[in-house]
């Protein structure tokens, strides 16, 4: 079998013409030969008939006319010949078998067709000499009588062998035919194909701005390179973030490191045991900002990579609970509404982080209240974190989620954060087949005039309920 689809196209069209072109041609041989075979019989048919119609009303003269164009005999009841066609009479024997005496064994005729008519029977013989005959018995003047008319079928097998020679010789002619065009048309419609492969065996990781040629066509192959042209945007996005990304991360573990050198210089320049504990607990602090920065890079490449997580029945509220209520240290105490019997089929490591990360992200701006909520609707559970911060304003409502990013640098720098917590959750959200957005803040209290203006930001979170289908569950 050939490896080029063209070649395979080729073919397998090639084959499929040949085998379809000999069928038909089989067939057309076979109808053709059955026609003219029936027409000839037909023919001699009439000729007994006519004779046979004169016969009954008068006597046969020695010589007839040949009806129809064919050799004509009669015999009488004795087996005498009593009248025949000229072309027969000059010839020493009959073309077919002599008639049978009465009581003897039947003429040997390859096969018979007999066909009833009324008073007469007509039987239709063909006989070794490649003649179709004919003969019917009629009674008359000249007393009982036996008519046959013979036919040859030697036009019939001309016609065959003339209909054969033309296939032969047509039928690999019009393979070849097709063969070539198939050749031709699959070459032209892959060469859009290996424009592509061209193009793209010549990108690398330093030329993804470069775009494979889309045909105009508008067929499969134009969107075959539209798709190819949408993946290499897609790998064009994904290092260029990639690229910032590790920018990004460079520079904030080179912040704490740098810090904790230059604590760690000045404890070596000035032994002073007084100055010891002030330098050390800003050095392990920020020791655990950069124990959480790596923490937070190991898991958004863990999320990246999509690495299969153990998954289980979780009742959310009960899980909620327990981590709120482990908080015992937070700037704002945190007012919860956990609607019960809340399940979802997710991981209890990074559920847990989702909610924390928004918490925590909730005390880091929250003037003085931060409510957690959990309730149920259109087969999702919906987690809604607000605070009553100075909120997040509607244009960047999206770009909170991208990573290291701070709308307030210099104050997320001085509680602590690297701008991954929200990036991070959403990821969660994702890839637990949920969403993450940023919704509209509602009123601090619900007794609150309609008319008061809401503050702060709120961060809803929904996760499809345990058997309900996800949207991209990759846990």
């Amino acid at each position: 079998m050939p490896r080029s689809v063209r070649a395979r196209a080729t073919f397998a069209a090639t084959a499929v013409v040949a085998l379809a072109l000999g069928g038909t041609s089989l067939a057309l041989l076979g109808v053709l030969h059955a026609n003219l075979t029936r027409d000839v019989r037909q023919t001699a048919a009439r000729q007994v008939d006519e004779v046979a119609a004169v016969a009954t009303r008068e006597h046969l003269p020695p010589v007839i006319a040949s009806p129809g164009g064919g050799s004509v005999r009669v015999f009488d009841a004795d087996g005498r010949l009593v009248s025949a066609t000229i072309d027969v009479l000059p010839r020493v024997g009959p073309p077919v078998p002599e008639p049978p005496a009465p009581g003897g064994p039947a003429a040997p005729f390859k096969r018979q067709f007999r066909r009833p008519d009324g008073d007469r029977g007509v039987i239709a013989l063909m006989d070794d000499t490649g003649q179709r005959v004919v003969s019917a018995s009629v009674t008359g003047p000249d007393g009982r009588l036996t008519i046959y008319a013979s036919a040859s079928l030697g036009p019939v097998d001309a016609a065959g062998r003339t209909a054969a020679a033309a296939l032969a010789v047509g039928l690999p002619l019009l393979v070849l035919l097709v063969a070539a065009v198939t050749w031709r048309v699959a070459g032209r419609a892959l060469r859009p194909v290996e424009a592509i492969r061209a193009e793209v065996a010549e990108i690398t990781g330093h030329d993804l701005h470069r775009r494979v040629p889309v045909p105009g066509t508008g067929d499969e192959v134009s969107r075959l390179a539209v798709t190819v042209n949408a993946t290499l945007d897609r790998l064009e996005d994904a290092g260029r973030r990639q690229r910032r990304f590790i920018a990004d991360a460079s520079h904030e573990l080179r912040s704490p490191i740098a810090v904790l050198r230059t604590q760690l210089e000045v404890a070596l320049a000035h032994p002073d045991p007084d100055l010891w504990p002030e330098l050390l607990t800003d050095a392990v602090q920020d020791t655990v900002r950069l124990q959480d920065l790596a923490t937070d890079l190991l898991l958004l490449a863990r999320l990246d990579a999509a690495d299969p997580v153990a998954t289980e029945l979780l009742d959310l509220d009960v899980l909620f609970a327990e981590v709120l209520a482990a908080r015992t240290a937070d700037r704002i105490p945190v007012l919860a509404e956990l609607a019960p019997d809340v399940q979802v089929l997710g991981n209890r490591t990074w559920l847990t982080r989702l909610l924390t990360n928004l918490v925590d992200n909730a005390q880091r701006y929250a003037d003085g209240t931060v409510r957690v909520r959990l309730t149920t609707g259109a087969g999702t559970a919906v987690l809604a974190v607000t605070d009553d911060g100075p909120g997040i304003p509607e244009p960047d409502r999206e770009r909170v989620f991208e990573r290291f990013t701070r709308l307030d640098d210099a104050r997320s720098r001085e509680l602590g954060g690297a701008g991954l917590g929200l990036a991070i959750a959403r990821d969660l959200a994702e890839h637990h087949g949920g969403t993450l957005a940023v919704e509209p803040a509602e009123p601090a209290e619900p007794a609150e005039p309609a008319d008061c203006p809401a503050r702060g930001a709120r961060l809803v979170a929904r996760l499809p309920l345990a058997g309900m289908p996800a949207g991209r569950q990759q846990i």
